[in-house]
């Protein structure tokens, strides 16, 4: 008796898999680890058929690098109750847990954006920019019996404010990937609720800086 037929996958599915597996392999290896050899045989499949859906190394680690940033946008996505901070804090919970998880491919990420490669700089300030507009956004997106971010920081939507947030998102960044290395280095670290807290407090700090609307020029 013949066994179940083989569902043939298309194009578009079969590229999603090897995406993930890409993005999978990524978070225990640096950029320049993860090639197109490696991911065929993970894949089970000839490097010929990979380079079908990726032209070359380049474009493969774009791809993937593509769809990690697409994936740390998902899953730090702010909830919609509590207080303000704690949703604040809920969310930089989830990007420290991304930076965890995914940490060699993570800073491989951010040192690659750093040496001026255009396309992963491209790809790492567009998911810097989707993680910080969130604070801007988060107001229009919920109901007016409940305060956002900025809102509750008595602070308005202005240029100034807005490079102080992304100040504030750098300093996260450094602080989180030192926490993380220093803690798998197995040196004493602060704890991860201090760490949040820490991270959380210090916007209104940063903000609380910022000249007013009739202050800022062109």
């Amino acid at each position: 008796m013949s066994g179940p037929a083989r569902v043939r996958m298309s194009p578009d599915h079969r590229r999603e898999q090897l995406l993930a597996l890409g993005v999978r392999l990524l978070s225990t290896r640096s950029l320049d680890e993860l090639s197109i050899e490696m991911l065929a045989e993970e894949a089970g499949i000839s490097r010929g058929l990979l380079y079908h859906y990726f032209g070359n190394k380049q474009d493969f680690h774009r791809a993937v690098c593509r769809r990690a940033a697409d994936d740390l946008i998902e899953v730090t996505a702010p909830v919609r109750e509590g207080e303000p901070l704690e949703r604040l804090a809920l969310s930089l919970d989830a990007y420290v847990g991304y930076v965890e998880e995914n940490f060699a491919g993570y800073t491989s990420l951010v040192r690659s954006a750093a040496s001026g490669d255009e396309d992963l700089q491209r790809i790492y300030e567009e998911a810097q920019t989707a993680l910080t507009d969130r604070i801007f956004d988060e107001a229009g997106d919920r109901d007016d019996s409940a305060a956002g971010v900025l809102e509750a920081f008595t602070v308005e939507d202005t240029p100034a404010v807005r490079l102080m947030v992304r100040g504030w998102s750098a300093m996260t960044e450094a602080v989180v990937i030192a926490w993380v290395r220093d803690r798998q280095a197995g040196r004493e670290v602060v704890s991860r609720d201090d760490l949040l807290a820490m991270l959380a407090t210090a916007l209104p700090g940063v903000l609380a800086g910022a000249p007013d609307r009739s202050r800022t020029t062109g």
